[in-house]
């Protein structure tokens, strides 16, 4: 296994993974599968930011995982803070690929001096919620009913890490 840094090469993978999830599940709120067009205006949007966008490859070099982090919310004051997402291949999970990707955003976040990350996770992702309360995310909050998705109503929970960085923040 190997941990890189994706490029517009990686993004027809990530689009499938994404995919698969929009399709599938509630990791993510959305109806509408990724179009190629969508994939290069997310990666300008990560380069353009400065966020990484992390993947794992197996040993044939196939992408089993990424993750990465953006914006929080707009404003100026939320500069320090970002909320990242984690997406592992439908055959891949299981294998602790989340952790690693955890791993990887956590270290990268502190690197680049934020000082907090915030995970927007679907109420009843119970596999994810296990992972980030073992990597000392607390609870900051549910939005209830928020989402509506596969004919039901879905509630939406936010999990928090406190970094003790940037070393000198400032306003501005």
């Amino acid at each position: 296994m190997k941990i890189i840094d994706c490029d517009l090469s990686q993004a027809e993978a990530i689009r499938a993974i994404l995919n698969d999830a929009i399709v599938t599940s509630t990791a993510l709120y959305d109806y509408h599968p990724r179009t190629p067009e969508m994939m290069a205006g997310w990666f300008e949007a990560k380069r353009k930011g400065n966020y990484p966008v992390i993947g794992l490859l197996d040993q044939h070099g196939r992408l089993m995982g990424f993750g990465s982090y953006g914006p929080f919310r707009a404003w100026p004051a939320y500069k320090y803070t970002v909320e990242h997402s984690i997406y592992v291949a439908a055959d891949c999970r299981g294998r602790g690929l989340g952790k690693l990707l955890l791993e990887q955003i956590i270290a990268r976040a502190r690197a680049q001096g934020y000082h907090v990350l915030v995970g927007g996770i679907d109420s009843q992702n119970e596999v994810s919620i296990s992972l980030h309360l073992r990597y000392g995310f607390a609870p900051a909050g549910t939005i209830r009913q928020v989402g509506f998705k596969f004919g039901r109503w879905l509630d939406l929970d936010f999990y928090q890490l406190i970094l003790p960085t940037p070393a000198h923040p400032t306003d501005g």
